[in-house]
């Protein structure tokens, strides 16, 4: 059939195609409709892809730390909600049942650290960008009647060092957290599995300094941060009160927010 050029009528000084004639195909303004159709259909496909491009993919937060890190960290996850993707040695709630004793979420000494990270690193699902790492406060528990330390400051130091390489290795940056501190009068009342002293923990931490500071590794003070707290923040021998732990989520927090979102690149 013959194409017809549709006619016009005029309003006024305009002219306008007129709707009601037929241009001689039945089916041509189905096939425009499909057309126009699969354009914006296109169209918004391409405006979703692109904004997924610009979307900025949020740096994932791997935590190990002992029972103080238990307990701060729910306060932590909380201020750091859509800043990081924040994950943790974790269990199923066995480690509170005595904070003492390090299984499950408490990470432990810098041996056990050192081993769950060997294990851990096995697990090609394991991809934190940032690692925030504490270990100590078991290392330097005492045997009341042999005053045998748990890890001794050369391994402490070999420990940490090998912790470093092997995060080194697999791309992972790290953030050192200084072992919070232990008051000896209220650490060792009347206790007699095991003791603490705050020389040992100056001694532990000085090493952790030297080591993180030699690899040019970032710290984060908690250690000064609690200590400013005053004794009144402690709850028993060596654990701080719901205030305390929300104070020390907060800095640590400002720390980590401030730090990451400077260094992140993926």
């Amino acid at each position: 059939m013959e194409l017809k050029t549709p006619c016009r009528f005029e309003s006024g000084r305009r002219y306008y195609l007129n709707p009601c004639i037929s241009i001689g195909y039945p089916d041509i303004t189905a096939l425009l409709m499909t057309k126009y159709k699969l354009i914006v259909f296109l169209s918004l496909f391409f405006v979703i892809i692109l904004n997924l491009a610009w979307i900025k993919p949020i740096p994932r937060l791997f935590v190990i730390g002992d029972s103080i890190s238990i307990q701060y960290g729910p306060y932590l996850e909380s201020y750091l909600d859509g800043i990081v993707a924040y994950e943790r040695k974790r269990d199923d709630g066995n480690a509170e049942a005595n904070l003492d004793v390090p299984t499950g979420a408490n990470g432990g000494d810098s041996r056990m650290v050192l081993a769950y990270l060997r294990a851990k690193l096995q697990d090609p699902n394991f991809k934190p960008d940032f690692l925030m790492l504490n270990c100590g406060l078991h290392d330097i528990k005492r045997e009341p009647e042999s005053n045998q330390i748990q890890v001794e400051k050369n391994e402490y130091r070999q420990n940490l060092e090998l912790i470093i390489e092997l995060l080194h290795e697999n791309n992972i940056r790290i953030l050192w957290i200084r072992t919070t501190p232990v008051v000896d009068r209220i650490h060792n009342h009347n206790r007699t599995s095991f003791h603490r002293y705050s020389a040992d923990l100056k001694e532990y931490n000085q090493i952790a300094d030297e080591v993180f500071i030699k690899h040019e590794i970032p710290m984060i003070d908690l250690h000064g941060f609690t200590e400013h707290l005053g004794e009144e923040a402690y709850i028993d021998h060596v654990h701080f009160s719901e205030s305390a732990r929300n104070l020390q989520a907060s800095f640590l927090a400002g720390y980590l927010a401030s730090y990451i979102q400077k260094n992140f690149h993926r």
